[in-house]
């Protein structure tokens, strides 16, 4: 699962069974969940099962399964099951056995076979040939938007991006502030560690990761969550240059354009217009093509589709830094750690220092993040080399990092008290494969993870397992 797909999972496991009801209802909404958040076990589970008109008793379901891949299946099935696609039959005197939800099922049917009038994947508006936006148009749109969001984040260096960059209203940096991604103190912005995460991830998970920080901050509104997700999940099917009508969205839907126009989401040449156009930002919300690089590299490869993937960065050994790139988001990035010294057309050139380094530091950035960064971006002929990035640089700047620090901490929970070494590491194990495992003791039988829903519905099923088989 995808970056973008487990920031939206997360927060779609924490909605109550209620809202899947009503979100399942759309035909757009069962058919982009499927795509994007279900893996390709999961996916061959819901496909096999949908036309059935009975329950399939368990028995049935682990034949489709090797012998070897029961701990696959087990996830999947408890990923269905948390996202309401998957139920278990409950009638007396049956082996225990499963069907898929409705309305999932009947929505995921019509998506799969059209027909209906339920107009969930928006409605095609013709639009004059001399008021057409061209798909350049809106790429250049988008980038300006969601540049200049980034722009927001990493411009109080004194490049002076915020002034190329697009104007960002007030509920956008409020947003960002709510969100943890900026710190705000008078008129200075810091981008923090979690920002500085955020502008290394790849373009689709950034926008996912702005779009759950909105679904929270909607609730506080007083707007219906479940009309903004189905709109979310409505855009990622739209087609890029069409235009759409608005007749059919409700007033949640209809502020939506406003915000989502900020981010660059949605093209609207009026806020006036009967009409809006998603762009590619939209279109790719739910698709698994998205897997784009970093920020500005990534953003350009979403947008022109361009194979050209190249670095732009070069480190001596001496800690001076040369970066072929008159990006000023790029720049901007770069000067978070380095201190810069020349600029040229096309190259930037300066070097990490102490100062530079531990600026960085105080501001929330990691070292290893660095690192990650120079070495995402490093050019071609760095990677000739077997470690691409200088060793004495890479451990420096580690080393200019633990010299403040002796300790780190991690909110989490921690599972003990195991009774036996079995029941102990069939948890421990599932803890590693989500991704949320932080640290164990397999001679304590103790292990410490970042996120417990997960792990505690996991327990709940092989309890309820154990109560059924008696």
């Amino acid at each position: 699962m995808s970056a973008s797909s487990v920031r939206s999972f997360e927060y779609l496991e924490s909605l109550p069974g209620t809202v899947f009801n009503r979100l399942y209802k759309q035909p757009s909404t069962a058919l982009a969940i499927f795509r994007r958040m279900l893996p390709h076990l999961a996916k061959s589970f819901v496909m096999a099962m949908l036309y059935m008109t009975r329950p399939l008793p368990v028995t049935d379901l682990e034949t489709w399964v090797r012998p070897g891949s029961r701990r696959e299946q087990d996830t999947a099935v408890d990923l269905l099951e948390r996202l309401q696609i998957l139920k278990r039959s409950a009638e007396p005197g049956t082996p225990r056995s499963y069907m898929l939800t409705n309305p999932f099922a009947s929505s995921l049917r019509q998506a799969l076979t059209g027909g209906g009038n339920h107009k969930s994947f928006g409605i095609p508006s013709d639009v004059p040939s001399k008021d057409e936006v061209t798909i350049s148009q809106l790429d250049d749109f988008a980038r300006k938007q969601w540049e200049g969001l980034l722009g927001y984040m990493v411009g109080s260096t004194g490049i002076g991006l915020r002034d190329e960059g697009a104007n960002l209203s007030p509920s956008v940096k409020h947003l960002l502030q709510y969100g943890g991604l900026v710190d705000v103190k008078g008129r200075n912005v810091d981008i923090t560690q979690d920002g500085f995460a955020f502008v290394l991830q790849e373009v689709n998970a950034q926008v996912w990761t702005i779009l759950v920080l909105y679904l929270e901050n909607a609730e506080q509104l007083g707007m219906d969550h479940v009309d903004v997700l189905s709109f979310l999940f409505m855009l990622g099917s739209l087609e890029l240059g069409q235009a759409y009508s608005k007749a059919n969205l409700t007033e949640t839907q209809l502020q939506m354009l406003l915000d989502l126009r900020d981010f660059g989401i949605i093209y609207q040449d009026n806020p006036a217009s009967n009409n809006y156009y998603p762009t590619r930002l939209a279109t790719t919300l739910t698709s698994d093509a998205g897997a784009l690089g970093s920020a500005s590299a990534g953003f350009d490869s979403a947008l022109h589709s361009s194979t050209n993937d190249k670095g732009f960065v070069f480190i001596e050994t001496n800690y001076r830094l040369y970066a072929y790139t008159s990006s000023p988001l790029q720049i901007a990035i770069l000067s978070l750690f380095t201190r810069l010294s020349t600029r040229y057309p096309n190259m930037i050139s300066g070097k990490m220092t102490r100062e530079s380094i531990r600026r960085a530091i105080s501001m929330g950035i990691t070292g290893d993040q660095i690192v990650d960064f120079l070495y995402t971006h490093a050019h071609p002929q760095m990677r000739k080399t077997e470690t691409v990035l200088p060793p004495t640089v890479v451990d420096q700047i580690r080393l200019w990092q633990i010299e403040g620090e002796r300790m780190k901490s991690t909110v989490g929970f921690l599972f003990k008290d195991f009774s036996t070494a079995a029941e102990y590491e069939g948890p421990c194990r599932y803890a590693g494969d989500i991704g949320v495992l932080a640290w164990k003791n397999d001679a304590k039988r103790m292990f410490f993870v970042t996120k417990h829903e997960q792990i505690a519905a996991y327990l709940k099923s092989k309890k309820d397992k154990r109560v059924e088989g008696g």
